[in-house]
């Protein structure tokens, strides 16, 4: 396994062990929404959020996208270009999320996971090995890379914008997509990094 990837797995399930424990609060380094009086909004929480997780079974899927498409993706890119690229997902997750939940007016929740750093992973694995076959855990079915990214970005929008399955910050996910469209597109002179 890449170096990178191996230490954001290592360091992903120290926290949540800790956090289990007691020994880490919560509290401190969730992403919180920067709104009103007494917010408890720190910017450091636009990376911290993405090293907690709120259960076993959410750690669990997190860091099995990010030990199927990280790997990968580290190997094409680059240790270095690949943790800037991660941090990107991860933070334009965080902005997207906090944007769309002020815009709805939703109430002051914090959010946790490394979902959109792992979204950002997935389309990045589909844009660059988009034939590869990917296999749905349930139920079991073969598909193409990119077959298998559309199908959960088009989900992911669905759901948000119908406010389905509460609890799962879904434009979070489109956010770290975004950040890594943005990101493959500073890599290869494209839009809107495409020189003059």
């Amino acid at each position: 396994m890449p170096p990178v990837t191996q230490a954001l797995l290592i360091a992903n399930v120290a926290v949540y062990l800790f956090a289990f424990s007691g020994l880490l609060s919560l509290e401190a380094f969730a992403l919180w929404p920067p709104t009103g009086f007494g917010s408890q909004f720190q910017l450091w929480q636009l990376v911290t959020y993405a090293f907690l997780h709120g259960s076993l079974g959410h750690i669990f899927f997190n860091m099995l996208g990010l030990y199927m498409f990280g790997s990968d993706i580290e190997r094409l890119f680059g240790s270095r270009f690949y943790i800037y690229y991660y941090f990107a997902c991860v933070v334009s997750a965080a902005l997207t999320h906090l944007v769309v939940t002020a815009w709805l007016g939703a109430p002051p929740h914090p959010t946790v996971g490394a979902s959109g750093g792992v979204y950002g992973l997935l389309l990045a694995f589909g844009m660059y090995f988009p034939h590869r076959r990917v296999i749905l855990l349930f139920p079991p079915i073969p598909m193409p890379a990119r077959v298998f990214v559309v199908a959960f970005a088009a989900l992911e929008l669905v759901f948000g914008i119908t406010q389905t399955a509460a609890g799962v910050a879904h434009f979070a996910h489109l956010g770290g997509m975004l950040g890594g469209w943005l990101m493959i597109q500073y890599r290869r002179r494209g839009f809107p990094f495409g020189r003059s």
